[in-house]
């Protein structure tokens, strides 16, 4: 086989997918609050948002149903996002918001159902378990962003724009997870309220049980 195409085999492999995702979530996480607060920089941030949406489609490329389903629901949650541009519509960031919440779904359990069947601890295990906590709390976050679309009573905020809501969510999302409560945000609704908490718990017993798990499994495939 040619060097090249050997180089390109590897790239696809499935430690690079997991990293090169997980790489370009934390570069969202860099980014956005820098070129949030230039209105021309928004474009930008959208490209960057569709990179990770193909990226994430590649993730799950290796199951073939799965692939099926996450692109179509990768194409109508990016498509909402660029229409948003051109004809601003609350009904289509509605459809577009619902499609990425399945659509993340959709890659979170192809990434758990990778991990539990591995026999034991590589690198990209641990890739796929990092990327595995922060795209819960993306989901939820876009989970909190229909809420609010849906229910502008849904938070004590009061904000138009969708992906300003986004940003707010996300850094929401993240502060309920690690359960940090700050507090700046608050859920109003029992809805939100229940979404809330179920994000605290199920982000606290996965840690818990990732952490054990993975030495564990660690541990039980050092030879003797």
């Amino acid at each position: 086989m040619l060097p090249g195409l050997t180089s390109l085999k590897m790239l696809m492999g499935s430690k690079e997918r997991f990293l090169i995702l997980l790489s370009l979530i934390m570069g969202l996480f860099i980014l956005q609050p820098i070129l949030g607060r230039f209105v021309a920089a928004q474009i930008l941030m959208s490209i960057f948002l569709t990179a990770i949406g193909i990226s994430m489609v590649h993730t799950i490329s290796s199951k073939k149903k799965h692939a099926i389903v996450g692109v179509f629901l990768a194409i109508v949650g990016i498509a909402s996002l660029w229409i948003q541009y051109v004809h601003p519509n609350k009904t289509i960031a509605v459809i577009g918001t619902f499609a990425t919440i399945l659509f993340t779904a959709v890659v979170i359990a192809v990434i758990l159902d990778f991990i539990l069947k591995s026999e034991q601890v590589s690198r990209e295990i641990i890739y796929a378990a990092i990327l595995l906590y922060l795209l819960a709390a993306l989901m939820w976050a876009h989970l909190y962003t229909f809420l609010e679309l849906v229910d502008p009573a849904s938070f004590n905020i009061d904000i138009s724009q969708a992906n300003v809501n986004l940003m707010e969510f996300k850094y929401y999302s993240f502060v309920t997870i690690t359960t940090l409560g700050y507090g700046d945000i608050l859920p109003v609704t029992e809805v939100a309220k229940a979404f809330s908490v179920l994000e605290a718990v199920v982000g606290q017993l996965y840690l818990v049980v990732a952490v054990a798990w993975l030495v564990g499994m660690h541990v039980s495939s050092r030879p003797r």
